[in-house]
């Protein structure tokens, strides 16, 4: 495969059939490269209308909306109305949360690159008007803080609310207002949706969930989430060439297809290099930039992101060095799967680099004692319970509550075995992934402090 008549005649080719056998209702795939830019769809949007994907249907973006959002408080640092590393407070002195010392010390940054150290899904309905993200900040004033601001890496969704809050305050409009004006708009982009009442005028995909484990993909009972999470990623919806036209300003230094300048010289980079390093989870990337995620690679990096919404799933991936931007959206079923198959395919195809291959369990894993991770961690949306069985076998119980529940995630028990260090995985893959957990920071005792998901969730006792 060298060029996009290639990648256009293999889509055509494994689409339908990949779709089929990780039973994904429907898949749109876009690839751009040298500045060219080829699409395909195949499946159906809805399993109860039957409606059938074409490459200009509308997915949700979910979570890949952090890099617009990201985007559009770097065009306010362009123009100098903001600095990074100002305190948010300084711009939004309503911002509060638990612990009131954190709250006057945390920085823009820290909200852009995931360490500003608070309790991160907080997915409050707070309506439907215009001033939803502004009434989200009152909804964190009880939220509890995990970490010191700028300890450690944990992903965080209400941070980015709080950025879409600050980008509506200096711009002087709603959130989707501006996305519009300042990126859609500048882009050229005509398949993008802020919300349901644009989305309807388009083909627009349903997502797909399972009410049981194994009871099979059913389209979900309603489309999006909350509007006051939008700059986190409710529900902006897009087809893959405008996703991929996102994408290619940012691989053409802030440029639109246009020619004209979206951010200035220099800040798509600046956007795009590590600023934090993770620990190791398998399923997400090495370091953290100003919204992006970087998979740090032997031959170069690449960048991107990824989203999940109510069984909506999407995957970002750049290669900046060869021009390469490829993105996969799905509204269901095993997209994990589909997107180490196709995603990692292309990317190894039409570039020198391979995405990072999904960590597997060892053979013979050693045993371990359990002592040091047993026990209850908790977040808003989840009790993750330790516990280690008369055999020494060690497990873990994921017990969704509040939101989590609310869409249907159904409880999980899942046996974890020694990876390395102090990491454990699954053993039984689940999304097409075997899970890492990462037991961190040890108390006085040698007992976990965190086990981070992605998550930092916090030890809460036996």
């Amino acid at each position: 495969m060298t060029d996009l008549a290639d990648v256009s005649a293999y889509l055509t080719d494994q689409l339908p059939t990949l779709i089929e056998k990780y039973d994904v209702p429907a898949a749109s795939v876009g690839v751009l490269l040298g500045g060219e830019t080829v699409t395909h769809a195949s499946g159906i949007l809805s399993r109860t209308t039957g409606v059938e994907a074409t490459s200009d249907s509308v997915f949700q973006i979910g979570s890949i909306t952090k890099l617009w959002t990201s985007t559009l408080v770097l065009q306010l640092v362009d123009e100098g109305l903001v600095d990074l590393d100002d305190l948010v407070r300084k711009y939004l002195p309503e911002f509060r949360i638990a612990d009131e010392e954190a709250a006057s010390r945390i920085t823009l940054r820290q909200l852009l690159t995931h360490t500003s150290g608070f309790e991160g899904d907080v997915f409050t309905d707070t309506g439907v008007g215009d001033d939803c993200v502004e009434k989200y900040l009152d909804v964190l004033h009880d939220v509890p803080q995990l970490f010191a601001p700028g300890e450690m890496w944990s992903y965080n969704n209400a941070g980015f609310c709080v950025l879409g809050r600050l980008v509506e305050v200096l711009r002087g409009a709603p959130y989707d207002v501006c996305l519009r004006e300042r990126l859609v708009e500048p882009l050229g982009l005509a398949g993008v949706a802020t919300g349901p009442y644009e989305a309807i005028l388009h083909r627009a995909a349903v997502g797909h969930i399972e009410k049981e484990p194994g009871s099979g993909y059913e389209a979900a009972p309603m489309w999006a989430l909350s509007r006051s999470n939008i700059p986190a990623g409710a529900m902006l919806a897009m087809d893959a060439e405008s996703l991929l036209g996102f994408a290619r300003m940012h691989l053409d230094d802030g440029r639109a297809a246009s020619g004209a300048r979206v951010l200035a010289p220099g800040t798509a980079a600046a956007m795009q290099a590590k600023q934090v390093d993770l620990p190791y989870l398998g399923f997400l990337g090495s370091s953290w930039g100003l919204g992006f995620e970087r998979f740090d690679t032997p031959d170069g990096d690449v960048v991107g992101h990824d989203g999940n919404t109510i069984g909506q799933s999407a995957f970002l991936r750049t290669v900046p060095s060869s021009g390469l931007a490829v993105c996969l959206l799905t509204n269901g079923g095993d997209a994990g799967a589909l997107y180490e198959h196709l995603v990692g395919h292309l990317v190894s195809e039409l570039s020198p680099l391979r995405l990072p291959e999904p960590p597997t369990p060892p053979a013979s894993p050693e045993r371990i004692d359990g002592a040091p991770y047993v026990g209850t961690y908790s977040c808003d949306i989840a009790d993750l319970v330790v516990t280690q069985d008369d055999e020494g076998r060690v497990w873990l119980d994921q017990i969704p509550k509040g939101i989590a529940k609310d869409f249907g995630d159904t409880p999980t028990h899942t046996e974890l075995v020694h990876f390395r260090d102090t990491t454990l995985i699954a053993k039984e893959p689940s999304g097409g992934l075997h899970r890492i957990r990462a037991f961190l920071d040890p108390d006085a005792t040698g007992h976990a402090t965190y086990l981070h998901t992605g998550r930092a969730l916090v030890y809460t006792g036996s």
